[in-house]
């Protein structure tokens, strides 16, 4: 092992990037963390946020691109004491396809991941650019990939495949689901604070907050999860429009003259609570003008509808549920978004505490009901920071509860 104790952590959005510094000692200790958002807007220029001081620093660049986003992050991060101890970089990796397990990354995964970025538009190109750009300005350090694609590696087949020719199976269409960082983490978490039974059990994880998704869990392997061949699919999310009929996409494409991008743009950003309200992707916005505005009643409702349906065909899927994990901007932080999508589920034994689900407690439920209903906090990077220790070979313990 090197005398390197500090992993920076990378995780990069379309329109955001998230990083974290973390030593080891020999747990892994947060040193700082923050993001830059806005990247690409071209009427908000990108905002700076340190949690360390939790303020906002406005930042001029050149041009508002990614490229230059990237560029200065880097070189902001130079700055820091933390780099200079650095021993690696992990970066979230969306979409691996056949690549699942955290690895080092090399010519060859990287010309696997540029040869693969068709299949996900949306999030390689901008992963390779922050690779790519940290391996020009620092070539000797190590850059570790961790595929948000990997906790859902072992679905059985039969929820993987997609109801389509097979021939296009072989080229690797299928069902892959996402925010497997997160549900990684979240499982983890689960056996910290209520021991391996309870995590071996029935879990219902519900990734909440501008990307959302839900999956199913058993035996701490993932069975289910709605978030399909790329992560627009599934229950509606802050601009993502979820699952549509197809034949949606031949009428926009035939009447509405969309072509291929065009339609990728909509789907992926003009849609969802953003598409339906027609005035902002923010839940907390929306409860807001609810009083005042019939379409933020709607995008509520169906946000919340399609959740709940997903939730009762996951309690199918694994025979009953024993545990429903919240998490996210909005699963750990809006009550009343979870109090809406529990209302009704009796049935299958979820009942909530109001008074505690007004406190965001770690638990929530009421003890009448049969089903544990817990808030965790997600931390994708900590998730990343562990399996670049992992891959490393760093002992790194964990923290337990």
């Amino acid at each position: 092992m090197t005398a390197a104790k500090h992993i920076l952590t990378i995780n990069g959005g379309s329109s955001s990037i998230r990083f974290a510094f973390y030593k080891i000692n020999p747990e892994l200790t947060l040193l700082l963390s923050g993001r830059l958002q806005n990247i690409g807007n071209k009427n908000t220029k990108p905002i700076f946020i340190t949690t360390e001081s939790n303020t906002q620093e406005s930042i001029t660049l050149p041009e508002n691109t990614y490229a230059h986003a990237v560029r200065f992050l880097i070189e902001w991060l130079e700055k820091r004491q933390e780099f200079s101890d650095i021993s690696a970089i992990g970066h979230r990796i969306v979409h691996g396809m056949q690549r699942t397990d955290p690895q080092e990354i090399t010519p060859e995964l990287l010309r696997y991941l540029q040869k693969i970025s068709p299949y996900d538009p949306e999030h390689l190109p901008e992963e390779i650019q922050l690779i790519e750009l940290f391996g020009k300005r620092h070539p000797t350090l190590k850059q570790v990939a961790c595929f948000d694609t990997s906790f859902h590696a072992g679905m059985p087949a039969v929820a993987k495949r997609l109801s389509i020719p097979r021939r296009f199976s072989e080229k690797g269409l299928r069902r892959y689901g996402f925010h497997g960082l997160s549900y990684a983490y979240l499982m983890e978490e689960l056996e910290s604070q209520c021991g391996q039974e309870g995590a071996d059990g029935k879990v219902l994880l519900a990734h909440l907050g501008n990307g959302a998704s839900l999956a199913a869990v058993r035996n701490r392997k993932s069975i289910d999860t709605s978030m399909s061949f790329t992560p627009a699919s599934g229950v509606m999310m802050g601009t993502r429009c979820g699952d549509i009929d197809p034949g949606v996409a031949w009428y926009m494409m035939q009447f509405e003259k969309l072509n291929p991008r065009q339609f990728n743009l909509l789907v992926n950003h003009e849609s969802g609570l953003l598409g339906i309200s027609e005035t902002t992707s923010d839940m907390r916005e929306l409860l807001i003008s609810e009083s005042s505005d019939e379409r933020a009643v709607e995008a509520i409702e169906v946000f919340c509808y399609q959740i709940k349906k997903t939730i009762g065909s996951f309690a199918a899927v694994l025979g009953g549920v024993d545990t429903i994990v919240f998490s996210g901007g909005i699963g750990e932080n809006i009550p009343e978004i979870r109090s809406r999508i529990c209302d009704g589920l009796a049935f299958l034994g979820i009942e909530l505490d109001e008074t505690k689900n007004q406190k965001n407690d770690p638990i929530i439920s009421a003890s009448t009901g049969r089903v544990c209903v817990r808030i965790i906090a997600t931390n994708e990077e900590l998730m990343i920071a562990r399996l670049v220790g992992q891959v490393l070979g760093y002992p790194i313990k964990r923290k337990r509860l």
